[in-house]
């Protein structure tokens, strides 16, 4: 067994580049697993400057602005737009968010009504038993949530210092990134093995993934989002910002988020409208929009830089998502790509006797 693992060893990494790539991945892993609550302003700079080179350069090279002058105009309408989000949109959302809560009773309750109907017209099939049951671990669970949500809520309250100091710093470092990306890169890389040549070629491989996977993304989840939205303003539905927000973030998690996202707007439409042909409407519209998102909004946005199994990309958000949280799920697909990425660059046993 130990020969084995010798012999495996000796074919994987007796080439100094697969070494120095594997010493690059080992650290990042190290650096970002133990110390992202440390760097989360960073790397949500880091996201954020990847965001916004684009219409910098667009403003640079096409219309041939000074780059400083780019910076300041698309730094500055991020921040004009982060502010709308935050004082004008976020408020809607907490009351709506505020309003389905005050629902909730009377929504439980008609479901209670709803299923002690089901022993008289099913008896073969439920009894009352089965419902008192049911119920009683719906309120237990219930109850356990709205613990949860206020315990949450009061971390949220004490948090506030945090999030004043990451709105501080985080444009700050946006803006040096930007304006001094290529001297940052150069001085990072003085840092780096010296037998990098492997692990710069899938780095310029996964850059440009990685930066068009986050625009991609974002602006997937606006155009997801709004167009809920317009579905559910026409139907009338409640708490439209609420539902159509969940449904937009909803397209970070493939496939799975579809499904999950649909129960909530199944249940808010059947508790208003019932089992009539509005609700059978409202509920085509929204999985012709999701059959659209799938179908045609994805390959567009990301045509082929992500060419990844579904099952794959299950599995990476659930790893993914396990290590980092929110961080994690976001950016399952390019993580995914990058490990694919490495493993059709390392040389195979092959190519190292070649050498």
């Amino acid at each position: 067994m130990i020969e084995m693992l010798k012999n495996w060893y000796a074919r994987r990494f007796s080439d100094p580049q697969a070494m120095g790539l594997a010493a690059i991945l080992l650290f990042c892993f190290i650096v970002i697993y133990f110390f992202s609550w440390l760097l989360a302003p960073l790397l949500i700079a880091i996201v954020l400057a990847y965001l916004l080179e684009m219409p910098v350069k667009f403003l640079t090279q096409r219309i041939g602005l000074p780059r400083l002058l780019s910076i300041m105009l698309v730094l500055g309408t991020f921040v004009g737009i982060t502010l709308f989000i935050v004082f004008v949109l976020v408020p809607n959302l907490v009351t709506q968010t505020i309003n389905l809560f005050g629902d909730l009773p009377n929504m439980f309750n008609g479901l209670h009504d709803w299923m002690l109907s089901l022993p008289e017209d099913y008896p073969e099939l439920v009894d009352y038993q089965m419902i008192g049951s049911i119920f009683n671990t719906g309120r237990e669970k219930i109850l356990a949530f709205g613990e949860s949500a206020v315990k949450y809520s009061l971390a949220s309250l004490m948090n506030l210092v945090t999030i004043g100091i990451y709105a501080f710093l985080v444009p700050l470092m946006i803006f040096f990134l930007i304006k001094d990306k290529q001297e940052l890169m150069s001085g990072f890389s003085r840092f780096l093995p010296r037998n990098r040549t492997l692990a710069s070629k899938v780095w310029k491989e996964m850059e440009l993934q990685i930066a068009n996977y986050i625009r991609g993304k974002l602006l997937e989840i606006l155009i997801v989002g709004v167009i809920t939205y317009v579905i559910f303003l026409f139907f009338g539905l409640r708490y439209p910002l609420l539902l159509s927000v969940a449904v937009g973030f909803s397209v970070l998690v493939p496939y799975i988020g579809a499904v999950l996202v649909t129960i909530p707007v199944a249940l808010v439409a059947v508790f208003q409208f019932g089992i009539s042909p509005t609700f059978w409407y409202l509920m085509l519209a929204f999985v012709i929009s999701q059959l659209l998102d799938g179908n045609l909004l994805v390959p567009f946005l990301f045509s082929e830089a992500v060419n990844l199994h579904p099952l794959i990309i299950i599995v990476a958000v659930l790893i993914f998502g396990g290590l980092w949280g929110f961080w994690g799920v976001f950016f399952a697909i390019p993580l995914a790509t990058l490990v694919k990425a490495v493993v059709n660059a390392w040389p195979s046993n092959e190519e190292i006797s070649v050498k």
